[in-house]
């Protein structure tokens, strides 16, 4: 996992969070990778994918393919 220098990327939550403290946050403005990090923590542990496997993801969510439990 890549080393993520929290200082130098843009976070931002997502538009379907709702002020239940349960978010996460993206930075999708790095070069060839997305971060991820929980909002409540914006200090702790970040979780890097490749934009390939970030966009697989997505693609199955949307799909209703990932399970949530």
């Amino acid at each position: 996992m890549e080393e993520v220098n929290q200082a130098a990327v843009t976070w931002r939550k997502s538009t379907r969070s709702n002020g239940s403290g349960n978010c996460v946050e993206v930075a999708d403005n790095l070069s060839g990778m997305v971060a991820l990090r929980d909002s409540k923590d914006p200090s702790g542990p970040v979780l890097t994918f490749t934009l390939k496997t970030w966009t697989a993801f997505l693609h199955a969510a949307k799909q209703g393919r990932v399970s949530l439990q």
